[in-house]
């Protein structure tokens, strides 16, 4: 979890690969609607998040009542909405929180290509942000360092929890 352009679906990947979780990217299960507003460069408000989220709880509430688990993508920039994926997953859940410079995070974003999140909106993800380090279950890792690196302390993090 984290904001635009923190390495979510690389690191996702990452933990999948290693883990042989299934991975999902929870940006393709956005409306059509979010994706068009979010593309045009307006923030995404509270109502406009509600039924993606609710749509990524279900898929892993699925995972987990066929006895498995899965990795997400997934920015759960609130405590709000890291709830109603707890509440929606109704077992464990842990989430790893990819923390980063906005200098960084910027340079991560303009270098992308295709994705339809534009440089614009980062500050707008970071103002909506509210920091998951010392909820239960999760695991900050910083996002300064090489992709192999933060996947491995991801997933020490997990492993201690």
């Amino acid at each position: 979890m984290g904001v635009s352009g923190c390495g979510k679906s690389s690191v996702g990947a990452g933990l999948s690969a290693r883990s042989g979780l299934p991975f999902m990217e929870g940006d393709r299960l956005h409306p059509k609607a979010n994706v068009d507003k979010m593309a045009a460069g307006t923030p995404l408000t509270d109502e406009d998040r509600w039924p993606w989220l609710d749509r990524i709880g279900a898929e892993i509430h699925k995972a987990q009542r066929d006895g498995g688990a899965v990795i997400v993508a997934c920015s759960a920039l609130k405590l709000s909405y890291r709830d109603r994926l707890r509440a929606a997953a109704g077992g464990s859940l842990a989430f790893v929180y990819l923390e980063g410079s906005f200098e960084l995070l910027k340079q991560r974003m303009a270098a992308r290509t295709g994705h339809f999140m534009p440089v614009s909106l980062l500050e707008s993800q970071l103002q909506t942000l509210a920091s998951p380090t010392g909820e239960p279950g999760v695991v900050t890792v910083n996002i300064d360092a090489a992709l192999d690196a933060i996947i491995e302390a991801a997933c020490r993090g997990l492993t201690a929890l």
